[in-house]
């Protein structure tokens, strides 16, 4: 495995070691939530997810959960736990990070090892990074919205809406402090003419000491795999699963239904696009979003990556993962 610097260990009090977890990241369809559950058998460990749409209950489907029979086999956490019904930013990325917290810290004090598995960036910030929410927007669902742009996005389209709102603070935040952008656009939709320079600066959380593992593969296989697995989920009954989310009353306003797969179904319902025109945007859709999760987590100095395609077959890079491990846990 590729380590691109060692760890970095948290300063926290001697009175409260940090806690031990093990972070699976990396792009759609690559493979985490089989490594995860082979992990957590073999350490003992229980999965929080990091994934911003398998929160939502009855979004099955095009949010790929883990199937019954993979949970079966490991306790997953912060999975069916968000009403898709909800007030639009009544759930946030500052809720998430407190939800996580306390599943993590439950898995830990029961004497097992907490792996946060999934592929929202966002997220992950929000357990790596001591992150300050104390402002809470005065239009959450603003907030909401901003979140899922970043997610879906990439953080160059947030950092456009603040160049043609606030050209010096664009110049002056990067575009990939989404956290910043974020709280210059909330300021700016709140009425401020300009924003002015943030000084607290990014510092990480002294409550987790992260082993974080990114897994990857040549981008045709990866492309290949995510074009298999949107096949693969139209058999599954995507669009009876959308159909049904739309009886329930949901509809292109709600922030739940925008995540790749079912924004792109729910036009084809609503009679906006043709069926294959439908599926090739879900593709393309999910390649770009593949291709922006990749350079989020490229970001993290800390993170040792495993490229699957390097490898004869998943149980060999699994050893190879299982071998990495033994030496840190």
């Amino acid at each position: 495995m590729e380590t691109k610097r060692q760890e970095i260990q948290p300063n926290v009090p001697e009175s409260e070691a940090p806690i031990r977890i093990v972070v699976i990241a990396g792009p759609t369809a690559s493979g985490k939530t089989t490594f995860a559950i082979e992990v957590a058998k073999r350490y003992n460990g229980e999965i929080v997810s990091c994934d911003s749409m398998q929160l939502y209950s009855y979004m099955d489907i095009g949010s790929a959960k883990p199937t019954p029979e993979e949970r079966s086999q490991a306790v997953h956490h912060l999975i069916d736990c968000v009403d898709p019904l909800a007030p639009d930013g009544s759930f946030s990325v500052a809720k998430y990070a407190e939800m996580a917290e306390e599943a993590i810290r439950d898995i830990y004090r029961r004497g097992r090892l907490p792996i946060v598995c999934g592929g929202t960036g966002l997220y992950l910030n929000a357990i790596l990074y001591t992150m300050d929410f104390a402002d809470t927007p005065s239009d959450p669902a603003f907030r909401a919205r901003l979140d899922r742009i970043a997610e879906e996005e990439g953080p160059e389209a947030l950092h456009q809406m603040l160049q043609e709102k606030d050209p010096e603070a664009a110049e002056r935040i990067h575009p990939n402090n989404v956290k910043k952008v974020i709280r210059a656009l909330e300021r700016l939709e709140g009425g401020e003419k300009a924003v002015q320079s943030f000084s607290q600066v990014r510092q990480k959380n002294p409550l987790y000491d992260p082993i974080l593992i990114g897994l990857t593969r040549d981008r045709a296989e990866l492309y290949e795999r995510i074009d298999r697995r949107v096949l693969q989920m139209i058999d599954e009954g995507l669009v009876e699963e959308v159909k049904g989310l739309q009886q329930m009353g949901l509809t292109e306003e709600h922030i739940s239904m925008l995540g790749i797969g079912y924004k792109e179904i729910l036009d084809y319902l609503n009679g906006n696009s043709k069926f294959t025109e439908a599926i090739e945007r879900i593709q393309k859709n999910t390649r770009h979003f593949a291709k922006r999760q990749l350079t989020w987590f490229r970001r993290y100095d800390t993170m040792s990556w495993l490229n699957l395609s390097e490898f004869s077959s998943v149980q060999e890079a699994m050893e190879e993962l299982f071998s990495w491990l033994d030496r840190r846990l």
